[in-house]
């Protein structure tokens, strides 16, 4: 089976500072995928460059088979957060969303609205988003991630504000989406989300990416 992810010898540079150092990996359909490393060691910018939001200084990257960057985009079903989710704070969660899929004319309402309630949030709050909690605001991030409901998903720390009742939720939910054929890409500090998430993990350091054994291989 083809990888829905392929990366070949992927170089990023950032004036003198290589961010990514001769990066090459496929990543397999149907799977959670996991990528670990400190702060500032590449994860962010891996994903950044297979998202299409930051090219490539060499090397290649295939999404679904389709080369990214050269001004050609991720396909359509791909959902991701990648630093904090930002949005209208003047706006509730739901009216957020609806603005934000009325972009692509893709979804309608009640599938916004059942996004947002398997994240544990009611759409019918009509609280501000500028007044919701850090964690309020990562599930109202995540459900924007899946509303659509993509093929893949490239999640960068999607469990920063997260209380462990979030955090229990939260995984529950990707171990639904994989079960579904979705497939995850998740950059996380917790080796405790490696464990219960991740069939394949990986290891960024100076922007070097290797294979980790996993003691729990799902």
């Amino acid at each position: 089976m083809d990888p829905i992810i392929l990366v070949e010898h992927a170089v990023k540079h950032f004036g003198s500072q290589a961010a990514l150092q001769d990066v090459s990996v496929s990543f397999e359909a149907g799977k959670i995928h996991g990528i670990i490393g400190r702060n500032g060691s590449g994860k962010t910018v891996l994903f950044k460059c297979i998202l299409g939001l930051t090219p490539l200084t060499s090397g290649r990257i295939l999404v679904d088979g389709r080369p990214i960057g050269g001004g050609r985009t991720v396909p359509e079903d791909v959902g991701a957060i990648i630093e904090s989710p930002g949005f209208l704070p003047h706006y509730s969660g739901f009216r957020n969303l609806k603005f934000l899929a009325s972009l692509r004319g893709q979804i309608g309402n009640e599938k916004i609205r059942e996004a947002i309630r398997m994240t544990g949030l009611d759409p019918d709050n009509r609280k501000h988003v500028g007044k919701y909690s850090m964690g309020m605001r990562q599930r109202l991030g995540i459900a924007q991630a899946i509303m659509e409901r993509p093929r893949l998903l490239i999640l960068d720390e999607p469990m920063n504000g997260l209380d462990n009742k979030g955090v229990r939720e939260m995984r529950d939910l990707f171990l639904g989406l994989k079960a579904q054929g979705c497939t995850i890409l998740l950059a996380t500090h917790s080796s405790d989300d490696v464990r219960e998430l991740c069939d394949r993990v990986w290891e960024m350091d100076q922007g070097i990416l290797s294979e980790r054994e996993t003691d729990c291989p799902r």
